[in-house]
């Protein structure tokens, strides 16, 4: 497996090249050891204010598929009318189909509007659809939520990617996508332990306990979407205009920074023939084929890890939800050390072929194993690996594709694909086929083969 090599065939968007973007600076060892200091100081800062708020905003990815499949446990399948043959799973397909028709769009206005303005409307958007749920009462009113859950959702992780990939160098991504993930493992564990608390609360206020879940939670949300505001910052060479952030000075040292590495910092004017020529690149359905078949196995575990765990290991409701838990708490370990390694040997493949190999491990245990604390530990296997590859595959299309609206168009491309892997993946595991759920099994670990396959023979 080659080391990886980033891409400089690509012209960044017009950008002018590294050299003559930068001014002439001393080369004395005094200067430029002054200059690292500085870069990382700021680094540093980026760190604290964009990672934190970033790894909130992403959790609302998981934290959706937190509350429906921890409520999924309740009563909330009969009392709307959900567990009538498929409508449970459409009521996944039909947020993911929403989700991925305005990922594109979504993603443009991120740079259009700026981080500030688009994240803050889309989060408090979601909490306020995500509260109103807890106030349905039948699986139709429920499909119009998903619906309007899923538009709302589009941008947050495409623009989240495309945000964070313009503010560090290529061989500093990986982690820092890492730290992403994080963000949404521990909220979605958290959530789940909080769902296990607010289910407790059946019967009081009149409400279930499912609808408490939402009820809460999209109040949370709403207020995350009002700190976001000011807690997000903007694209490195406006982040001096980003609430008590970076100085003119310091913006500059940041654009700088970025300049030299990929020497697209600054955008052209948009248009949709440059928009639409970045398409004709093929690493983009390379990447995109990553993703989609990544996401089946996402879906299957995180929108029905209770289930499994309720149908298929014979744990009570509450056990069930709690249980959730612990696998993704465990996903952090995996995904940090995996992401220390990719960044520091600048080694992208071999992490996710390792990834992977642990994946296909994970769901044998858990498919094929007569104990259910052998499969249940199977869960923790499955889980911390497809989590640092999503760390690992981000961390690699970003770090070969140059320019801010090929990167935009690649952000959303590949997290559409990735939707419709979640499409696929809300129909594969099967209530009749519990407790082995086979199907589930079969397809996850031949989808793994299969991007094993395409990485490899895409680096011979």
């Amino acid at each position: 497996m080659s080391i990886e090599s980033y891409d400089s065939s690509d012209s960044p968007d017009g950008a002018a090249s590294p050299k003559a973007a930068l001014t002439s600076e001393s080369n004395s060892p005094e200067r430029v050891e002054e200059r690292l200091q500085e870069e990382k100081r700021i680094r540093l800062k980026v760190d604290l204010r964009l990672c934190t708020i970033a790894g909130l905003l992403c959790s609302l990815n998981l934290l959706d598929s937190g509350i429906i499949s921890s409520a999924s446990v309740t009563s909330m399948l009969h009392d709307l009318g959900l567990d009538q043959g498929n409508r449970y799973s459409v009521s996944i397909l039909i947020f993911t189909v929403a989700s991925v028709c305005f990922q594109l769009p979504a993603t443009l206005a991120v740079r259009i509007l700026g981080p500030r303005i688009f994240f803050a409307s889309i989060t408090v958007s979601f909490g306020l659809i995500t509260l109103c749920t807890a106030f349905i009462h039948t699986w139709k009113e429920m499909i119009l939520m998903r619906v309007l859950l899923g538009v709302s959702m589009s941008g947050i992780y495409p623009g989240l990617a495309l945000l964070i990939s313009s503010w560090y160098r290529r061989e500093e991504l990986q982690l820092r996508f890492a730290f992403l993930q994080c963000g949404e493992v521990i909220v979605l564990a958290t959530g789940g332990i909080v769902n296990f608390g607010l289910n407790h609360l059946h019967g009081q206020g009149g409400l279930k306990g499912w609808q408490w879940m939402f009820l809460i939670q999209g109040l949370v949300a709403c207020v995350i979407g009002v700190a976001t505001y000011w807690w997000i910052v903007d694209f490195p060479e406006r982040s001096d205009q980003s609430f008590r952030f970076l100085s003119k000075e310091e913006a500059q040292t940041a654009t700088a920074r970025i300049q030299r590495d990929r020497g697209d910092v600054i955008p052209v004017p948009i248009t949709w023939k440059e928009i639409l020529r970045h398409f004709l690149d093929l690493k983009i359905y390379g990447f995109a084929a990553s993703f989609f078949l990544l996401n089946l196995v996402s879906t299957s575990l995180s929108y029905f890890l209770p289930i499994i765990l309720q149908s298929g290991m014979g744990f009570s409701t509450n056990k069930a939800i709690l249980l959730s838990a612990p696998p993704y708490y465990y996903a952090v370990i995996p995904v940090v050390l995996s992401s220390l390694v990719s960044d520091k040997y600048r080694l992208r493949g071999p992490v996710i072929v390792f990834n992977s190999i642990c994946l296909i491990a994970g769901f044998v245990m858990l498919g094929f194993a007569d104990q259910v604390t052998v499969r249940y530990v199977g869960t923790y296997l499955a889980t911390g690996a497809y989590i640092s590859n999503w760390a690992a595959l981000n961390s690699y299309q970003a770090s070969n594709i140059t320019g801010q609206w090929k990167r935009a168009v690649t952000a959303a491309a590949v997290t559409a694909c990735n939707g419709l892997g979640g499409v696929a993946g809300s129909f594969i595991v099967r209530q009749q086929e519990a407790p082995r759920y086979l199907t589930a099994i079969w397809v996850s670990i031949g989808q793994v083969a299969s991007n094993l396959c395409r990485l490899v023979f895409a680096d011979l």
